[in-house]
């Protein structure tokens, strides 16, 4: 069995596109999407629709929560978050339909498949935390940790922005990288494939190039902050271009 690994689109379409074209020629059977489909992207609705036409297997990530919280926390936020941030929340909020609002809620925070014997969970972030990123910075000791805390086999992941894979007590951490916003300087749409098999499993990540002007274009159409258009093309956080 062959899937790929999806997550941090970011309401990117065109970065989406071009990711499920490519994994069309992988021979892949499946596709799952560790959350944060939304947020700072252009396409909320479009991105969201198209995952559900391709019955893409989802999870909720922080950014799709704190758009869907907006109504009840934006006003306490607006003392702490910075404006841009909470900017990127409340247009996804606003100009998400109510179908796909719906849809967002709807889907879990983990999932939990197991598939050729293997306990995989697919978790936004760490397994124990919304906030904390799996990734390179992860310290072995801390992988651990984690790996005992997971209960399971493979953790596939998102929320750095960066592709990840390592083992750690004989569990497998997978970070897909980010479809739509990369955070490494590289701008190209980031996935993986994870194959397995009865004794061993494989994990290759790709990058792929993109149409990122029609994403820049419709950022700068829908009146978004230039910020948000220098975050896509230059594969940085807004961390890192507020910083420039």
């Amino acid at each position: 069995m062959k899937y790929a690994l999806i997550g941090d689109i970011h309401a990117n379409l065109p970065a989406l596109q071009a990711v499920l074209g490519h994994c069309s020629t992988q021979g892949v059977d499946a596709i799952w999407n560790v959350g944060d489909s939304v947020g700072y992207g252009p396409f909320p609705n479009e991105v969201l629709n198209l995952l559900q036409e391709k019955d893409i297997l989802s999870i909720c990530g922080n950014y799709d929560l704190k758009a869907l919280s907006m109504p009840n926390r934006g006003k306490k936020w607006r003392a702490k978050k910075h404006p841009l941030k909470l900017l990127a929340f409340q247009w996804a909020y606003d100009t998400m339909t109510p179908a796909n609002r719906n849809y967002l809620r709807s889907l879990p925070e983990q999932r939990r498949p197991r598939m050729m014997k293997k306990d995989i969970l697919l978790t936004h972030a760490s397994p124990v935390s919304k906030k904390e990123h799996v990734g390179l910075k992860t310290s072995k000791s801390r992988l651990k940790e984690l790996a005992l805390a997971s209960s399971a086999d493979i953790v596939i992941c998102g929320h750095s922005h960066q592709p990840f894979v390592s083992k750690a007590k004989g569990v497998w951490f997978i970070n897909t990288g980010s479809v739509g916003r990369p955070d490494d300087g590289n701008p190209s749409a980031s996935y993986a494939t994870l194959t397995l098999e009865k004794k061993s499993l494989k994990v290759e990540h790709f990058r792929v190039n993109y149409n990122i002007k029609r994403t820049v274009e419709e950022i700068l159409n829908q009146g978004l902050p230039p910020e948000f258009a220098e975050m896509f093309i230059k594969g940085l956080s807004l961390n890192d271009v507020l910083d420039q």
